[in-house]
């Protein structure tokens, strides 16, 4: 890894890039569409920086000059973009202006361009699609659960009502009761070979796609009714989405 993190931040007027090396920050506006990996990305001196990275990199022989500066290679030795960012970047070109919720779930599906990652022990740990609305409520979709392309994604709603909020701290042994470790057990006999064909993965796959579509036809009917409804109204409706999300899930992991 030849990085630190990198990070999307957004609302729905515009967004940014933001990447980092140890104490050292560079962030880029986004224009029309981005994406982003476990690598560095950002080419030149990009729109933000921390004042004196330009001067440290000098410094440190990192670059000649002011002038030689450029993010990706000079703190990462990175002269052209992975080829799962390349991949994805030119996925959102081809769709630019027809972008949805759903469509984005199926992108995160992708082994072809080795955006969903599972083989042997490497897998995403979970995935997320934020649908940022200038006149409506964001809708922030969640799986909760490794391997994306056989996960549901559930919706959430912001303020979260009702929702309790765990303490994060590390635990001294797996707890067979957790959705994720349950999940996983579930679908772990569908890992191998994703790119093969298996009628009943397929079947799974279609499940899953069938909930989602489910869902967000549901949102999209309240969505249109959202004059008509309190702010409590509202996110009472929406978090009995949530809860069907959840049942449809819990479902699925009982189907033989």
């Amino acid at each position: 890894m030849n990085y630190h993190n990198s990070y999307i931040i957004a609302d729905p007027n515009e967004a940014f890039i933001l990447e980092t090396a140890g104490e050292w920050w560079i962030a880029e506006n986004v224009i029309n569409f981005r994406s982003i990996s476990n690598d560095v990305t950002i080419r030149g001196k990009g729109d933000l920086r921390r004042k004196g990275i330009i001067q440290h990199a000098i410094d440190m022989n990192y670059c000649k000059d002011d002038d030689e500066f450029d993010f990706a290679i000079t703190y990462a030795a990175s002269n052209r973009m992975p080829r799962y960012v390349e991949y994805s970047m030119n996925r959102l070109k081809e769709n630019v202006g027809k972008i949805t919720p759903l469509m984005m779930m199926e992108f995160l599906r992708e082994h072809e361009g080795n955006i969903c990652r599972h083989r042997r022990n490497d897998f995403t740990a979970s995935s997320q699609v934020s649908q940022l609305n200038k006149d409506k409520n964001h809708v922030d979709w969640f799986t909760g659960s490794a391997l994306t392309c056989l996960s549901v994604f559930k919706p959430y709603f912001f303020p979260l009502s009702g929702k309790g909020i765990l303490d994060f701290k590390p635990n001294d042994k797996i707890n067979e009761d957790w959705f994720w470790i349950r999940h996983f057990n579930h679908v772990k006999s569908f890992i191998k070979n994703p790119l093969n064909e298996n009628l009943e993965r397929n079947d799974y796959k279609e499940s899953i796609t069938n909930i989602e579509q489910n869902l967000i036809r549901r949102i999209s009917k309240i969505s249109s009714n959202e004059s008509n409804l309190t702010n409590e109204q509202l996110l009472d409706e929406f978090n009995s989405i949530n809860k069907i999300a959840w049942k449809k899930t819990e479902e699925l992991l009982e189907e033989k």
